[in-house]
């Protein structure tokens, strides 16, 4: 679907519409979402946190992402795969974040198919760079559609879901892609920069 394209806010920076002036939603826009994350716990814990975020809107996990890091020891994927009965119920009890038995569940599994691929010897940057799109020709404008998801996210997904991961479908994991920086999904006239070209795949 299209949809508009920018406004500016009080500072008078051009932005991408959908972060309006919630400060938590700019700094995110500014600083973080596009902008290539090769870091492989930062990787898993936008992971954990898209799956959380299902049904929900993003900034209400974006503001309670701190209490997300608490609960989830920082998302350390060795920490977070150990993670048994005892924590789950920890997760469950804890009001900070988000009280979903088959999310918390997922994410406890992701952790642990993140440690596969790493005795595998593979990463989750190099997985998900691997079914990235070839960059556009130009930023996407208020008359182009929006995809949710694309062919390359649904492949992802499913080589995800291969590998063990849980509560991943094609949405999550292109919004996985955007927030990354394996896409560029900011708009033309957006003043946050275009990222450099994309590197090879981590070995």
């Amino acid at each position: 679907m299209s949809g508009p394209a920018i406004r500016h806010g009080v500072d008078g920076l051009a932005r991408c519409w959908w972060c309006g002036d919630d400060p938590t939603y700019v700094a995110y826009h500014d600083n973080e979402w596009g902008r290539p994350l090769h870091d492989e716990q930062q990787l898993f814990g936008l992971l954990v946190l898209e799956g959380f975020q299902s049904g929900l809107s993003w900034i209400t996990i974006l503001r309670k992402r701190p209490a997300f890091e608490r609960a989830f020891d920082g998302f350390d994927p060795e920490k977070v795969a150990g993670y048994g009965p005892a924590q789950l119920d920890r997760l469950l009890g804890d009001a900070g974040i988000v009280r979903h038995r088959g999310k918390c569940e997922a994410a406890i599994a992701n952790a642990r198919a993140t440690l596969g691929l790493w005795e595998a010897g593979e990463t989750l940057d190099g997985l998900c760079r691997s079914f990235a799109p070839p960059p556009r020709p130009r930023r996407l404008r208020a008359d182009d559609d929006f995809p949710a998801l694309t062919p390359e996210s649904t492949a992802l997904a499913k080589e995800l879901r291969r590998r063990g991961f849980r509560f991943i479908g094609p949405t999550v994991a292109y919004a996985h892609l955007q927030s990354a920086g394996f896409v560029d999904d900011h708009l033309e006239g957006c003043w946050v920069p275009s990222p450099p070209p994309p590197r090879s795949p981590s070995a």
